[in-house]
């Protein structure tokens, strides 16, 4: 066997998958790894608290959106409610200034 090719068979048969001619370049480069995962895993976590905050910001803004939902419909009730009875004042007003006018007319005539 060729000596490049005994390398590239020692190389595969490592189960490590470290090549057996490691240097210093290569703690180097291990290391930064390292530290840029570390890095990425901090930034993941971030992550996830800040979804988890969101995401209870997102239900305490649906339970004060429901909240306004059912005040609205309380204030369009009690604003119709207020509507047929301010109809029913105009209505009754009506008659009375009728009835009125009616006596006058009469009173007028005798």
């Amino acid at each position: 066997m060729a000596p490049g090719i005994a390398a590239i068979a020692e190389m595969r048969n490592n189960k490590m998958g470290v090549p057996f001619w490691k240097d210093d370049d290569d703690d180097n480069q291990m290391e930064n790894l390292k530290r840029r995962n570390q890095e990425l895993e901090k930034e993941l976590k971030k992550g996830i608290e800040r979804e988890i905050k969101m995401r209870e910001e997102l239900e305490r803004t649906k339970e004060r959106l429901r909240l306004v939902e059912d005040a609205e419909e309380m204030l369009c009730s009690q604003l119709g409610e207020l509507e047929a009875e301010a109809v029913m004042h105009a209505r009754q007003y009506q008659l009375r200034v009728a009835e009125l006018s009616d006596q006058l007319a009469r009173a007028l005539q005798r």
